[in-house]
């Protein structure tokens, strides 16, 4: 059998009052909250990917500025193992015409607080492991990131 990791990117959003953007979906029926965060597609950068996936699922214009960290989470002993690239960045307002992706049923902003009480349900813990990063200030430089192609030998 091969193993294939599911490659997925995510971004940290906080506003002005430092609480953060979440995204309201219900995958297996029941409501839960999720940073924005989907996953790479073929040909796609990491870096084109989450500013797409913030697009799709809010509306909104995101810049990156910096890789927030890499986090490996597998479901179960046997079960699928995810790889998350989440980013920190702004948002530079709502995109005219973009229409909201139909698997997210609301946005939500939240104080990290908030979310460590367990008062909301989380998709996953590394909803809440990105949370905890970005509250302890960890940024890393976006250079760490580097999309070569086939045929290139540079």
């Amino acid at each position: 059998m091969r193993w294939s990791p599911r490659v997925t990117v995510a971004a940290v959003i906080r506003d002005s009052a430092g609480r953060h953007l979440l995204v309201e979906e219900a995958p297996d029926g029941a409501p839960v909250y999720n940073q924005p965060a989907g996953h790479l597609e073929p040909g796609e950068s990491l870096h084109n990917a989450v500013i797409r996936e913030v697009r799709e699922e809010t509306c909104l214009a995101f810049r990156p500025t910096a890789l927030l960290g890499i986090y490996r989470w597998q479901t179960r002993a046997d079960g699928d193992t995810y790889l998350r690239f989440c980013f920190l960045g702004e948002t530079d307002g709502e995109i005219a015409d973009q229409v909201r992706d139909p698997a997210i049923l609301g946005l939500r902003w939240a104080e990290a607080d908030e979310l460590a009480s367990g008062r909301l349900p989380l998709r996953s813990p590394l909803v809440m492991e990105c949370v905890r990063d970005a509250e302890r200030g960890i940024a890393h430089p976006l250079d760490l990131l580097h999309d070569l192609e086939t045929g290139n030998d540079d």
